[in-house]
């Protein structure tokens, strides 16, 4: 019998240990896949920070490094200039690199690091216990905003993708989505043209994936994805937000 899915080649035999309905497990596949599709495994380089981002670098067979808290984009800047000829990736929450790591990656994009960035976006830090994140939305409750996120006291959601869209370094930015099987292989998309800048030596890419939380959200995972579509993606800016003529042309 024809074997028509299987385990990519980028991924461990390690069993993914998210929640039931987290959609990290396939934003890693997608990349694990890219990776493969790419014939870069053995040359790329993840860098990892806390949370539950941090878990990955079990699940993939690349080589990874550790880093800590919102520091990922710093130590993969300094992979990347020391070994040219990686390819060096992170992987981080919205809380990480939105919150304690935003001037890494404010500064990672304005000065065009040549390097790959994957932000898993969820609205609040998770496996810290669901508090409240930059990202978090106005009137979205958490454990650090029971009576839900009031602007007047914390501030706006930040949008960190549309920020880093206007930085000249960032040549390539995507917003995109794994709620259904469309937006699945259109999020693959854009993974894929992301190290494919980095290949090319272009500058800065971002991809914000907009994932689920069912467990800190409260919710079951079907509940989730309809809660993500009906209240994170009217306020995100979704799409490719930048591409560059470049970019355009890979």
């Amino acid at each position: 019998m024809e074997k028509v899915f299987g385990r990519s080649k980028g991924l461990s035999g390690t069993p993914f240990s998210f929640c039931p309905g987290c959609t990290h497990g396939i934003i890693m596949r997608l990349i694990a896949e890219v990776l493969e599709e790419l014939d870069i495994i053995e040359e790329t380089i993840g860098v990892s920070p806390v949370g539950c981002s941090g878990f990955c670098q079990d699940f993939f067979t690349c080589d990874f490094v550790s880093g800590a808290h919102g520091r990922a984009q710093a130590i993969g800047n300094g992979i990347k200039r020391a070994l040219p000829d990686k390819i060096v990736f992170t992987y981080q929450g919205d809380g990480d690199i939105a919150g304690i790591g935003t001037q890494h990656a404010i500064h990672t994009a304005a000065r065009g690091e040549k390097i790959t960035s994957i932000m898993v976006n969820n609205a609040l830090y998770g496996m810290t216990g669901g508090q409240m994140a930059p990202t978090t939305l106005k009137g979205m409750k958490t454990t650090t905003t029971p009576y839900g996120r009031e602007v007047e006291v914390y501030g706006y959601p930040i949008d960190l993708p549309k920020i880093i869209a206007a930085l000249d370094g960032a040549v390539y930015v995507a917003s995109v989505s794994v709620d259904t099987p469309k937006n699945v292989l259109q999020t693959k998309k854009a993974i894929k043209k992301a190290f494919r800048v980095q290949q090319a030596g272009l500058g800065f890419a971002l991809v914000s994936v907009l994932s689920t939380c069912p467990t800190n959200w409260g919710l079951s995972p079907q509940e989730s994805l309809k809660w993500l579509r009906e209240n994170m993606m009217p306020f995100y800016a979704m799409g490719e937000l930048k591409a560059t003529e470049e970019v355009k042309n890979l």
